[in-house]
């Protein structure tokens, strides 16, 4: 019986350079004793709101296709919990998508979005640093597809928008705008 070889691993670019340098740099830039303080990225949700797709069945499969072609993984269907009569929704009913991701498809995602997708943006001046949470998640949206290279030009022809969140853990918004300043994303310049 033949010895199985070992296939060798790959790690994502972030993700290494993360663990070789910018986790050292923002301990020296924070100030923390403690390496486990340092900022770190623990999940990216990709999200879409389809509100209109309950009576639009083929928004749903584009939305579907887009999910799986640009994050790589199947995205699971978000129903809605209560009935609004004023949004003429009923629970039950299926209004969006989502996609978790973490370890180095979430870093090969991020590495993507920031230097591919990001700089494709029309009229593209920088994402807000206000879009931080108490926490020091981040979140911001896109209103179109069509910027990511993974989809055809027939496969963005159904347009819809979607949002794509940071899970961070830090000690707040400081920290982790840190983290993401040292992995490229491309904040706004503030006027003062």
């Amino acid at each position: 019986m033949a010895a199985a070889t070992k296939q060798p691993t790959t790690t994502a670019r972030l993700r290494a350079e993360y663990g070789q340098r910018i986790r050292n740099e923002l301990q020296k830039e924070l100030g923390l004793a403690n390496v486990h303080d340092v900022p770190r990225l623990e999940k990216i949700v990709v999200n879409v709101g389809l509100g209109r797709a309950k009576d639009d069945k083929k928004v749903m499969e584009a939305a579907t296709n887009t999910l799986r072609k640009i994050t790589g993984q199947e995205p699971m269907v978000t129903i809605a919990k209560k009935s609004i009569a004023t949004f003429k929704l009923r629970e039950g009913n299926k209004i969006g998508l989502k996609v978790t991701l973490r370890g180095d498809r979430m870093y090969e995602f991020m590495d993507r979005l920031i230097n591919i997708v990001i700089p494709r943006l029309r009229d593209f001046h920088g994402v807000s640093a206000k879009a931080f949470d108490r926490q020091g998640n981040y979140s911001f949206g896109m209103v179109d597809q069509s910027v990511f290279p993974e989809l055809t030009f027939d496969e963005t022809t159904t347009s819809h928008g979607l949002q794509v969140v940071f899970t961070i853990k830090s000690h707040g918004p400081k920290d982790a705008r840190a983290l993401l300043t040292h992995f490229g994303m491309p904040f706004e310049k503030e006027n003062k």
